[in-house]
C-alpha cells in the first residue's frame, strides 16, 4: 500500500459511480458526486498562484474533496485547527491564501456548490508524487505553543497502511463516526484518509451530543473515533444498547485514557477502546487495548510494526516511515522497557519547570493531586510572569464529589490548603502553585485537547468567564458550547440555595461573542422577542447559537441543551443609538 494515497483518486474514479463515499444529513454521497467536488476544487486551485493554502471545512466529505483537489492541483495544504483571529493572523504570514470556512475577512476560496459536476475539468486523474509536500499540520499546543510540522504524501500513506494492517479486521465494513475534528492529524487519518482508501463510509459531521451519538452508533455497523475527553463524559443513563449491538471498534487518541474510563466504555458501548499513542510530529507510534493487556493494571504499549524504538537517558526515541527520514527522533516522553518488546510511558521529560533555581516536575505535582480524594483531574502549568515578578505555577483542578463538597462548605481557601498540604512532600514550599482554579471540566478544543493557552486564559478573569468552545462557524452563524463554572461571580446571591445564571448575563454573553465573531455595528439600539424558558445552572453545558443578519444590523441568539431551549432573543445594532 505504499501507493495508497498517490493513486487514491485514480482508484476512486475506477470504481462504480453509485458506490457511496459518505453520508451527509442522512443522505448518501456517491462516488460520482464526490469526484465532481474533487474536480471542482482542482479546477479552482489550478487557476491560483502560490502553492501553500490553508484549509478549514467543518464537513468531512467536502474537506476530503478539497484536500484531494488541492493535491491534484499541485498545492500543499496547511491544516488549521480553528479559525480564530490569532490563528488566521499566524497563517497569513505563511500561506498564499485561505480555503473553505475561514472568516470573510480572509477572502477564503471555494468552488460554487452547484452544479455538482464541473464540465470544464474532465481531465483524468494521474498518480501523485509520493515525495510531494502534501500537508502541514500543527502540534496540539497541549505543552506549549503550536509548531508547524510538514508531511510528505508517503508519510501519510505509511500511516494509512499501518492502520489497515492493525485495525482493518476489527473495523470491517463499518461506517466511520467521530466526535473529533479532521483538522488534526488523528482525525484526518482515522476519519478521512483511512476510510477513503478502504471504502468505508465517512459521516460528514462530527457529533457533539451523547444523545445524537447513541442514535448514530445504533443505526448501522460503526466504528467510533473519539478522544479521552469525549469518552470520559459518556452519560451512563442513556440507552447504549443499540451501540453495543452495532459497534465494531472504538479508537481513542490525543492523551491518556484512564483505565476506569476504558473499562466503562467496554460496559456502555460493548467495546474497550483501542488507544493510539503518537503525535503530530511522529505520527502513530504504539497502541494498546486494556481488555487484551497481559494483566490487570498493565499500562504497556505495543509499538506499531513499522516503528523501531529505543531508550536513551530514559527518553523514548523512535524511527519509522511515518517520519521524514530514517534518523532517530528523540521525544520528550520518558519511558521504561517492558517484556515482549513493549514499553510504559513515565511522563513528559519536558514538563520540568524551574522555580527559584529548583527543578520541579509538573507530572509529579499532578500525580500527587490526583492521589488525594479531592481531585478528579488536575493540570499544573507555568504562568507567564508579570513584570518584576518571579515565575509561579498555577493549578487547575476538577474536584471530586468530596472536593466539591469541601469547596461548597468551607470555601476555596480550605480546599487550597488541603491540596497544598498534599504537595508539601513533593516540592519545596517556594514551588507550590500560587494560583488555583477549580473547574467543572478542563477546557478542551475540537481535538479533545487541553492546551496551555486555554488554561492560562482562565486566569485573566476566572470568575466572570464561562468555559467556551466553538463547535461550528461560518460567515453568518456560529455555534458555541458555553459552560458557566460553579464559582462564576454571577451566581453569587442568585440564588444561595439554588444558583441560576441571570438573564442579564446570558444577554451580555450573546452580545460579547457576537462582537467577537461578527462585524456588528457599534451602537446597541433595542432588544426584541426576549424569552427565558428554562434556567441555566452551574456546570450545565449549553449551546449558544448566534445568527447575524448584516443587512438588518441584527443578532439573533438562542441557548439550548438536551433539556430544551433556555433563552432566545434578537438584538438590533446601528451606527448610533436610538434617542
Amino acid at each position: 500500500m505504499s501507493d495508497s494515497l498517490s493513486l487514491l483518486v485514480v482508484r476512486l474514479a475506477a470504481r462504480p459511480t453509485a458506490m457511496p463515499v459518505g453520508v451527509r444529513d442522512g443522505a448518501a454521497v456517491d462516488t460520482a458526486a464526490f469526484l465532481a467536488r474533487v474536480r471542482a476544487w482542482r479546477a479552482l486551485l489550478r487557476e491560483q498562484a502560490g502553492t501553500r493554502w490553508a484549509l478549514y471545512l467543518e464537513d468531512s466529505i467536502e474537506f476530503a474533496a478539497a484536500l484531494l483537489g488541492a493535491w491534484h492541483a499541485g498545492k500543499t495544504v496547511w491544516l488549521s485547527a480553528d479559525t480564530l483571529d490569532a490563528t488566521c493572523a499566524h497563517l497569513a504570514r505563511e500561506v498564499d491564501g485561505f480555503l473553505g470556512d475561514f472568516p470573510a475577512a480572509r477572502a477564503p476560496l471555494a468552488p460554487d456548490p452547484l452544479p455538482q459536476f464541473c464540465p470544464g475539468d474532465d481531465a483524468p486523474f494521474e498518480a501523485l508524487d509520493d515525495e510531494a509536500d502534501a500537508l502541514v499540520v500543527f502540534t496540539s499546543g497541549s505543552t506549549g505553543a503550536a509548531q508547524a510540522i510538514p508531511k510528505k504524501l508517503c508519510q501519510l500513506a505509511s500511516e494509512v497502511a499501518t492502520l489497515e494492517m492493525l485495525f482493518g479486521a476489527a473495523a470491517g465494513d463499518a461506517h466511520v463516526i467521530a466526535t473529533v475534528s479532521h483538522q488534526h492529524i488523528y482525525g484526518l487519518l482515522f476519519k478521512v484518509l483511512w476510510p477513503l482508501y478502504t471504502g468505508r463510509t465517512i459521516h460528514a459531521h462530527s457529533i457533539a451530543y451523547p444523545e445524537t451519538l447513541a442514535a448514530a452508533l445504533a443505526a448501522q455497523p460503526a466504528v467510533l473515533v473519539a478522544s479521552p475527553a469525549h469518552l470520559k463524559r459518556l452519560p451512563a443513563h442513556l440507552d447504549w444498547s443499540g451501540a453495543r449491538t452495532q459497534l465494531r471498534a472504538v479508537f481513542s487518541s490525543g492523551g491518556p485514557l484512564p483505565a476506569d474510563t476504558a473499562q466503562a466504555c467496554g460496559t456502555l458501548l460493548g467495546a474497550v477502546p483501542f488507544e493510539v499513542f503518537g503525535s503530530s510530529e511522529t505520527g502513530g507510534i504504539a497502541w494498546r487495548r486494556r481488555a487484551q493487556l497481559p494483566q490487570v493494571g498493565d499500562e504497556g504499549w505495543t509499538p506499531f510494526p513499522t516503528v523501531t524504538w529505543r531508550l536513551v537517558d530514559g527518553l523514548l526515541e523512535v524511527r519509522s516511515p511515518h517520519l521524514p527520514d530514517d534518523a532517530w527522533l528523540r521525544l520528550a516522553d520518558r519511558a521504561q522497557e517492558l517484556a515482549g518488546g513493549r514499553f510504559q510511558l513515565m511522563g513528559r521529560g519536558d514538563r520540568i519547570a524551574k522555580i527559584e533555581e529548583k527543578r520541579i516536575s509538573l507530572d509529579a505535582l499532578e500525580a500527587a493531586l490526583l492521589a488525594t480524594d479531592l481531585a478528579a483531574e488536575a493540570r499544573v502549568v507555568l504562568c507567564d510572569p508579570e513584570p518584576g515578578q518571579r515565575q509561579m505555577l498555577a493549578a487547575f483542578v476538577v474536584p471530586t464529589p468530596a472536593g466539591r463538597a469541601l469547596l461548597a462548605a468551607d470555601g476555596k481557601l480550605a480546599l487550597n490548603g488541603r491540596l497544598r498540604a498534599a504537595l508539601a512532600g513533593v516540592v519545596d514550599a517556594v514551588a507550590l502553585p500560587r494560583r488555583w482554579r477549580y473547574l467543572d471540566q478542563l477546557p478542551v478544543n475540537a481535538q479533545g485537547k487541553t492546551t496551555v493557552a486555554a488554561l492560562l486564559a482562565l486566569l485573566s478573569d476566572p470568575v466572570r468567564q464561562p468555559h467556551v468552545q466553538v463547535l461550528e462557524r461560518d460567515e453568518r452563524r456560529v455555534l458555541i458550547e458555553v459552560t458557566a463554572p460553579v464559582n462564576l461571580l454571577y451566581f453569587d446571591g442568585h440564588f444561595d440555595q439554588a444558583p441560576i445564571l441571570p438573564g442579564v448575563a446570558q444577554v451580555e454573553w450573546a452580545i460579547r461573542y457576537g462582537r467577537e465573531h461578527f462585524a456588528l455595528p457599534p451602537a446597541f439600539r433595542t432588544m426584541q422577542a426576549l424569552k427565558f424558558q428554562h434556567v441555566i445552572q452551574p456546570g450545565m453545558p449549553v449551546q449558544l447559537e448566534l445568527l447575524h443578519d448584516p443587512a438588518k444590523g441584527q443578532l439573533t441568539f438562542a441557548y439550548r441543551s438536551s433539556a430544551g431551549q433556555h433563552a432566545s432573543g434578537r438584538v438590533l445594532f446601528g451606527e448610533a443609538a436610538d434617542v
